[in-house]
């Protein structure tokens, strides 16, 4: 198995404290985001790690050569990440979606049970990892659901008809990986291409085939955007120094699944 991680933005939100830092490097309790997002990672056996750089990727480069070595560590570079969206530097990592893989985005923290969790649902092409929360606000990638199987997925989705959100981590397995890989291709030709998340590809094929999704209900995960996430961040990543083994307690939805297939 082999992870693609996001990396790509600056993370202008969180200015003034990403000022000629890359929103991965941000500091929490003694590593930079990319390093939690690593460390996890590797407690789930994961070792084949693929980032796709983009602002002040020199920065970023550095660290994880230092850190990990580059046989643990590529990189891809998004040339164009000032002025595109995350679809774009998906596709600069396309070469290395050729087998199974879990796509993450770089501002998603998450203890390691949370991957195992995803690791150990059933076999599909494509499983969306969701949670879900009493209220959803504007800035939330909300899904709708039937039963565990992905309908829609986005940020405009109607109140009365969500029922969770992507925490930003996807598994492709089997055949979806080059089913995603087409779909980005297509969706390269659309115009405003370069302006439109990766998860628009997700909600497309969502409308064609079965898309299902991993509930990570009880576990610890955040997405740092603002400045005001980092008080959550240090709470997920607390958890991540203390948990030597894994978490449990999550409901399971893969009988569900198979009863849908």
């Amino acid at each position: 198995m082999k992870v693609i991680i996001l990396s790509a933005g600056q993370g202008k939100r969180l200015l003034p404290l990403t000022a000629g830092l890359p929103k991965c490097l941000l500091p929490i309790q003694g590593k930079t985001m990319i390093e939690w997002q690593i460390d996890e990672l590797n407690k789930c056996g994961i070792q084949r790690i693929t980032v796709v750089t983009g602002y002040r990727a020199e920065k970023v480069e550095d660290l994880l050569c230092r850190r990990y070595g580059p046989e643990k560590v590529k990189t891809f570079y998004n040339e164009a990440y000032a002025k595109t969206d995350n679809l774009v530097s998906c596709w600069a990592a396309r070469d290395e979606m050729t087998e199974d893989f879990i796509l993450l985005n770089g501002d998603t923290l998450f203890e390691a049970a949370v991957l195992k969790c995803l690791l150990e649902s059933s076999a599909c092409p494509v499983t969306v990892v969701v949670s879900h929360k009493n209220n959803y606000d504007a800035d939330d990638m909300k899904v709708e659901m039937e039963d565990c199987r992905l309908v829609k997925i986005g940020k405009n989705i109607p109140q009365d008809e969500i029922h969770g959100e992507s925490i930003g981590m996807i598994l492709f397995r089997d055949e979806g990986p080059r089913l995603f890989c087409n779909a980005l291709k297509k969706a390269l030709d659309d115009s405003g291409a370069d302006k439109k998340w990766y998860l628009s590809v997700i909600d497309k094929m969502a409308r064609r085939m079965p898309v299902w999704t991993c509930s990570i209900n009880g576990l610890h995960w955040c997405e740092v955007d603002y400045p005001v996430d980092l008080k959550q961040a240090e709470s997920v990543v607390t958890v991540c120094t203390g948990n030597g083994g894994f978490n449990s307690g999550t409901e399971s939805c893969q009988s569900q699944e198979m009863s849908l297939i």
